[in-house]
């Protein structure tokens, strides 16, 4: 049996307003798979309707191969853009409370309540109420939440939200341990930095529909670009009479160029080393942001 979160053309309309068109993918076992939009783009409908607040109009979400049941939903970890805990009770009693509503054992849950809160460096505030911590850990405790009951399926929406980069850092440690062990993981985010380094697979969503799904990699080299760049010892501006370059930028040894279809890279190259020392050259892989702003405009 297939371990994959699979949506397959889910619709969703509010009013006379279509949220959601044909949104169609998988989230699969063991991977993380960053879900990145625009506000408004439908993410958050999106996770709602894997979480089974909202339902479809249409279209289908299944996990390993079957419709999703309720009882599969509670074996779900889910992290609201909109934060819920509670703000007067400590936080060590919240994640018992959360874990035991589904279905823990209390020495079962009190011991994952433990390990999180240390994982999470929030062991020395685990008596505190949450309403006396940091945003930054409210924060944690609001993943934490959502990882006490070792869930089947991670939903997180905005969980690096006010987050600083060590605190980034942890909760990542801890997302890649639950992956190691087969853990689905989908969390969207607007920090693209973070999702690029971060997810193993890609979403993209722009006025409800998807307009990229893949892995990260694939999809880098499925937008790429003829686009290289050199470094060379001295000054790159040679490069401006080179037949089939197209300068992108140059400063001084430095240069970024795109090549015209059917000019080789190599000559380029070539050229370079008749000229002197060459630092660095190879062909410049788009970033994330590059690749939503294609996708999107």
């Amino acid at each position: 049996m297939t371990k994959v979160l699979r949506l397959e053309a889910i619709g969703r309309r509010f009013g006379d307003r279509q949220v959601l068109r044909d949104v169609t993918f998988d989230v699969a076992a063991g991977r993380m798979t960053g879900f990145v939009g625009a506000n408004g783009a439908g993410k958050t409908t999106t996770m709602r309707i894997i979480l089974g607040v909202l339902a479809p109009d249409a279209g289908t979400v299944t996990w390993q191969d079957a419709p999703l049941t309720r009882e599969d939903r509670r074996r779900f970890g889910y992290m609201p853009e909109e934060r819920g805990l509670y703000p007067k009770m400590t936080v060590r009693d919240q994640l018992v409370y959360l874990g035991r509503l589904h279905g823990l054992s209390i020495s079962a849950v009190r011991r994952n309540a433990d390990e999180l809160l240390d994982w999470l460096s929030l062991g020395a505030r685990a008596d505190d109420p949450l309403e006396q911590l940091s945003l930054g850990n409210q924060q944690r405790a609001q993943i934490a939440a959502a990882l006490v009951h070792d869930p089947d399926v991670l939903v997180l929406d905005e969980p690096f939200s006010g987050l600083d980069p060590l605190a980034v850092d942890t909760v990542v440690a801890v997302l890649r341990e639950r992956t190691a062990h087969g853990v689905p993981v989908l969390f969207s985010s607007h920090q693209l930095d973070v999702v690029e380094r971060l997810c193993d697979d890609l979403v993209i969503i722009a006025d409800g529909t998807i307009r990229a799904a893949g892995s990260r990699d694939g999809l880098r080299e499925a937008h790429a670009l003829p686009r290289y760049s050199l470094r060379v010892e001295g000054d790159a501006g040679w490069l401006r009479d080179q037949p089939g370059v197209s300068i992108v930028d140059l400063d001084g040894p430095r240069a970024v160029f795109d090549l015209a279809t059917g000019a080789d890279d190599q000559e380029v190259l070539r050229a370079a080393l008749s000229r002197g020392a060459v630092r660095s050259f190879g062909p410049v892989t788009p970033s994330l942001a590059e690749i939503f702003r294609e996708v999107t405009r």
